[in-house]
């Protein structure tokens, strides 16, 4: 069976609203559009490619998938990320969207829960989810993610959408790495405990 960890950039507060453009999400009247964007560097330098390695299947929500579309496949092959992004296996939860251009995309319909739980219990290595907060939200809440990947920027931004919503118990964590960027970004890896 294989494991689905969350893949999450997220500032002090917990916001990981448009975190790439100034443009990317205003939903909600949402101004600080880009605050990610200054740490790329040295979080790319901290993952680098070799923590895509055991990556066999990518998993987003709708408006992740949509944003994403736009930008890694015109990506040259020579970026480690894409092409491993553009290569691997990508599976899309929508119940709206009735065609993915994406190479190597398909669609998962119907129950979120149920098609993911079904994607994990087929082949080895993990799935990633990045972004996708409201999906992350329901899988946690249905005892889906086995580890959470957060990397918490030196920023408190004060309003915009929050990775983590209400739970119906609390969820207890284990952490197992811990890394600082050169930028004061932190690498945190917890492992989540089921109910």
């Amino acid at each position: 069976m294989r494991t689905l960890i969350a893949i999450e950039f997220v500032s002090v507060d917990g916001v990981m609203q448009g975190l790439g453009s100034p443009d990317e999400d205003r939903e909600g009247g949402f101004e600080h559009g880009g605050w990610g964007a200054p740490f790329a560097e040295a979080i790319h330098a901290s993952s680098g490619s070799s923590a895509l390695g055991g990556t066999t299947a990518y998993l987003f929500g709708r408006k992740t998938y949509e944003k994403m579309a736009t930008y890694w496949p015109y990506q040259p092959s020579s970026n480690p990320i894409a092409a491993h992004m553009n290569t691997t296996p990508k599976h899309v939860v929508s119940n709206t969207l009735t065609t993915v251009t994406w190479e190597n995309t398909s669609l998962l319909t119907g129950a979120a829960c149920d098609a993911v739980s079904e994607l994990k219990h087929t082949g080895d290595g993990s799935i990633a989810i990045l972004g996708s907060g409201v999906l992350v939200r329901d899988l946690l809440r249905a005892d889906l993610v086995d580890t959470l990947r957060l990397f918490v920027h030196p920023l408190v931004l004060g309003s915009g959408k929050r990775l983590f919503g209400d739970l119906d118990t609390p969820r207890s964590l284990t952490l197992t790495t811990c890394e600082t960027t050169p930028m004061g970004s932190l690498a945190i890896t917890y492992d989540v405990t089921s109910r």
